[in-house]
C-alpha cells in the first residue's frame, strides 16, 4: 500500500498541476477559434415578454434593441411548413387542442390576445400581430441575424426542412443547431454539418464532470454555444421539478458547480460561448456577466439593453 502511494500520489500531482496549467492556457493544446458572431443579448422567444412570443411583431421589436441573436423553436405543418412555434400542441398558445402538424400553415389559429410569460410568472404579454410566422419569413426579414433554432422532437423532415432553408438562405455560419438530446442532435449535424452546435444536456453535463476530473483540457469540444439555464432563477421564476425542496436543492448544487469563473472562461478561450437563460430581472443578468458569460438569454430585450448601454464593458469584466 505504501509502495502504491509513493508513486501515485506524485502522479496524481504531476496530473493535477498539468491540468491546471493547461486550463489557464488551452491555446497551448487547441486552436482558436474565432467566433463569427457574439451573443450579449438574445431574445428569448423573440422576447416573448414584451409582445406576444415568436411573432413578427416581436421580433422586431427584440432587432430595434439591437438583439444578436433570435432564439426559436420550430415545428412542421401538415402542409410541410416551417412554422416558429415552441409548442407542438396550440392549446396553450391559441386555444386549439390541436397538433401543428395536424394543420396545413394556412388554417393555423391565431395566438391568445395575452400569454404569460413562463420565466415571469404572473405576467401576461399582448400584441397586434397574432400571427404564427413561417421560419422562411424570419429568413427573409431578418436575413444576416444571427438565429438559434431549437428541436425539441426526433422528427427528421422538420430537421430536413430547416436544413434546407439555412442552406438556401446562405446561413450556415449564422444559423445554431439547438437541443436538449443528443440524439436529435445527431440528427440536426447530419443534416447540414455546416451550423454551429450548442451542448445537449447530456454533453453539458459530460463537460462539467470532465472539468471536474481535470479532463477539460485534454479533451476536443465541437460544439461552439454552451446555453445553460442560470441557477439563480430555480424556485423562483423556473422550477423544473413539482417539489420546492429538489428545486431548492438544485439551485444550491447547480450554483456550486457551473458558476465557476475558470470554467467560463475555459471555454471561451476555447471558443465557446456560454449564455445562461432565462433572465429577467437585473440581479440575474448581473450575476451572469460577473462569472464571465458571454451573453444572457432574456424575454425582455429592452430591459437587457438598458443594462448593456449603463454597464458598457463592465457587464463583462465585473
Amino acid at each position: 500500500m505504501s509502495l502504491l502511494l509513493y508513486y501515485a500520489l506524485p502522479a496524481l500531482g504531476s496530473y493535477a498541476m498539468l491540468s491546471i496549467f493547461f486550463l489557464r492556457r488551452p491555446h497551448l493544446l487547441h486552436t482558436p477559434r474565432a467566433p463569427t458572431f457574439r451573443i450579449r443579448l438574445g431574445a428569448h422567444r423573440g422576447g416573448s415578454g414584451e409582445l406576444l412570443e415568436n411573432t413578427m411583431e416581436a421580433m422586431e421589436n427584440s432587432m430595434a434593441q439591437r438583439s444578436d441573436l433570435l432564439e426559436l423553436d420550430c415545428q412542421l405543418t401538415r402542409d410541410r411548413v416551417v412554422v416558429v412555434s415552441h409548442d407542438e400542441n396550440l392549446c396553450r398558445q391559441s386555444g386549439l387542442n390541436r397538433d401543428v402538424g395536424s394543420l396545413d400553415f394556412e388554417d393555423l389559429p391565431l395566438y391568445k390576445e395575452k400569454l404569460e410569460v413562463y420565466f415571469s410568472p404572473g405576467h401576461f404579454a399582448h400584441g397586434s400581430d397574432r400571427r404564427m410566422v413561417r421560419l422562411e419569413d424570419l429568413f427573409q426579414r431578418f436575413p444576416r441575424t444571427p438565429m438559434s433554432v431549437e428541436i425539441k422532437g426526433k422528427n427528421e423532415e422538420l430537421i430536413r426542412e430547416i436544413a434546407g432553408l439555412v442552406r438556401r438562405y446562405d446561413r450556415n455560419e449564422i444559423t445554431i443547431w439547438a437541443s436538449e438530446k443528443s440524439s436529435v442532435m445527431k440528427k440536426c449535424k447530419a443534416a447540414n454539418p455546416e451550423m454551429p452546435l450548442s451542448f445537449t444536456i447530456s454533453r453539458g453535463f459530460w463537460v462539467l464532470l470532465s472539468y471536474y476530473l481535470g479532463l477539460l483540457p485534454f479533451i476536443p469540444i465541437p460544439e461552439k454555444f454552451f446555453f445553460c439555464f442560470l441557477p439563480n432563477i430555480i424556485n423562483r421564476t423556473y422550477f423544473p421539478f413539482s417539489c420546492s425542496c429538489l428545486n431548492q436543492l438544485l439551485a444550491v448544487v447547480s450554483k456550486w458547480l457551473i458558476m465557476r469563473k475558470s470554467l467560463i472562461r475555459h471555454l471561451e478561450e476555447r471558443g465557446v460561448q456560454v449564455v445562461f437563460w432565462c433572465l429577467n430581472e437585473e440581479s440575474d443578468f448581473e450575476a451572469a456577466f460577473s462569472v464571465g458569460a458571454t451573453g444572457v438569454m432574456t424575454d425582455y430585450p429592452t430591459a437587457l439593453r438598458h443594462y448593456l448601454d449603463n454597464h458598457g464593458p463592465a457587464a463583462r469584466t465585473s
